[in-house]
């Protein structure tokens, strides 16, 4: 990866490009810590962090911690992934749509991307609205300002941040290196190591300290059990630092794996030439619906804690102790979702009908299998195991971070699992974006360095 970036520096196109890209993250950046007025940052922010198995959790991890510090930018790239799948998922339901991303070309590839960005606005407004309404319910609201006057411009300044996001995005895709969405996503996440590494050094100089219990006792109970839970035992970090390059490498296979159905073109004579015969494989991801299955699975297995934090006293009930973050129940209702999703996702991605129906048009067959249906059945059969694999793979990388959180707290008595900023669906995140941008960028040098037929 360093030496792609090297030799890309190297080109004065892709380093303009690259540059492009740096700026607009760093504008990205400063929006993300300028805070909308009239919000109490500082108590928010607690109340988050207890809050942090909700879906606040997880829009805060994408956002940078702008979503916890109530910025402009607090919404980050949330409104536009979602609004990016509604708009996928009716392009399937309405005929309509669906003609106007197979059949419309540039123009209505145009038309779907206008549609996403309107509707990318529309959530941005309800989802201020909702960040607002639970702002105001617990009193966060300070000044001397009506309330209604400082919804509409808190509402206003979050929807106006998402929209720019999304704009900011399209240039990076435009003028920058890969695709920008995904970049500012990236960004938002890796914003977040900084606070993660401070929260170890502290844990472990408060280790150091050994205090006694009549020290603790005298702290007071809050202070007593903050002190308490940012303690991390030194032995661990190796342990969680060895954990994570295991993690990225696993990654890193996974992404790069696929099954690879061969496929044989019978020979066909038109005129005095003949056609065919050759061989080819259809290349089938073993993760092809990427984090999509987290994201909505985590969204949904938070919703008990979401939906407690709007009720007084909800996060204190007996009910909401039951569907912990770091529960079994959780854990178990979080797995069986993100297979549910993975199927729902290569089912939309990937057509076992009309895979067969095209080779059976080109003279394509699989060996061993009839051209047709027995060929569709086949692929749905490879289809239905791969996705399986996937799904446990992405079950696997989603759950790591809950379990290895229950045995850091077993172990050392600590909320060090709490304080892990990066979970599982960061992680593949991060990778993924990492490894797109680095292909983007060999593939537009191949294309400035490309031989000559004399050479």
């Amino acid at each position: 990866m360093i030496k792609t970036i090297r030799n890309a520096w190297a080109i004065p196109e892709l380093r303009k490009k690259i540059l492009f890209t740096i700026f607009a993250l760093l504008i990205f950046r400063l929006g993300s810590s300028v805070p909308v007025p009239w919000i109490e940052t500082a108590a928010l922010g607690q109340y988050l962090e207890s809050m942090s198995g909700s879906i606040f959790g997880l829009i805060n991890a994408m956002s940078g911690n702008a979503f916890s510090m109530a910025t402009v930018f607090a919404l980050g790239v949330q409104p536009y992934i979602n609004s990016s799948i509604i708009i996928q998922l009716l392009t399937v339901a309405i005929p309509a749509l669906e003609r106007m991303q197979k059949e419309g070309g540039e123009e209505g590839r145009k038309k779907l991307a206008a549609i996403t960005r309107y509707t990318t606005v529309a959530i941005a407004l309800l989802q201020g609205f909702g960040y607002f309404s639970l702002i105001n319910a617990n009193g966060l609201i300070s000044g001397d300002i009506n309330t209604v006057l400082a919804g509409f411009i808190i509402v206003l300044s979050f929807t106006a941040g998402s929209a720019f996001i999304m704009w900011l995005g399209e240039q990076i895709t435009e003028f920058g290196i890969g695709n920008g969405i995904s970049i500012i996503l990236f960004a938002g996440i890796v914003s977040r190591f900084p606070s993660m590494l401070e929260g170890l050094i502290t844990g472990v100089q408060r280790w150091s300290m050994h205090l006694g219990e009549s020290d603790l006792a005298a702290m007071g109970e809050t202070s007593r059990k903050a002190f308490e839970n940012s303690i991390v035992h030194p032995a661990i970090i190796p342990v969680v630092v060895i954990g994570m390059l295991a993690l990225v490498v696993f990654i890193v296979f996974i992404n790069d794996s696929e099954r690879r159905i061969p496929v044989q073109y019978a020979k066909r004579v038109v005129g005095r030439k003949m056609y065919g015969g050759q061989s080819s494989h259809i290349p089938m991801k073993v993760n092809m619906s990427g984090v999509m299955p987290i994201i909505f699975a985590q969204a949904i297995a938070s919703l008990p804690a979401t939906i407690a934090a709007f009720i007084p006293g909800g996060s204190e009930s007996g009910f909401m102790k039951v569907f912990d973050s770091n529960g079994i129940v959780y854990a178990v209702v979080y797995f069986l979702l993100i297979l549910g999703f993975s199927y729902f996702y290569a089912t939309m991605q990937f057509n076992p009908i009309e895979v067969a129906n095209n080779l059976k048009k080109n003279g394509g067959f699989v060996p061993g299998f009839r051209p047709g249906k027995p060929t569709a059945d086949f692929i749905h059969k490879v289809l239905n195991k791969i996705t399986l694999f996937g799904a446990i793979y992405l079950a696997i990388i989603a759950l790591l971070p809950i379990i290895t959180s229950n045995i850091i707290n077993g172990v050392s008595h600590s909320a060090m699992g709490r304080s892990l900023s990066i979970g599982g669906t960061s992680i593949i995140i991060v990778v993924g974006v990492a490894l797109e941008t680095v292909k983007a960028m060999e593939a537009q040098m191949l294309m400035r360095h490309y031989k000559g037929f004399l050479e």
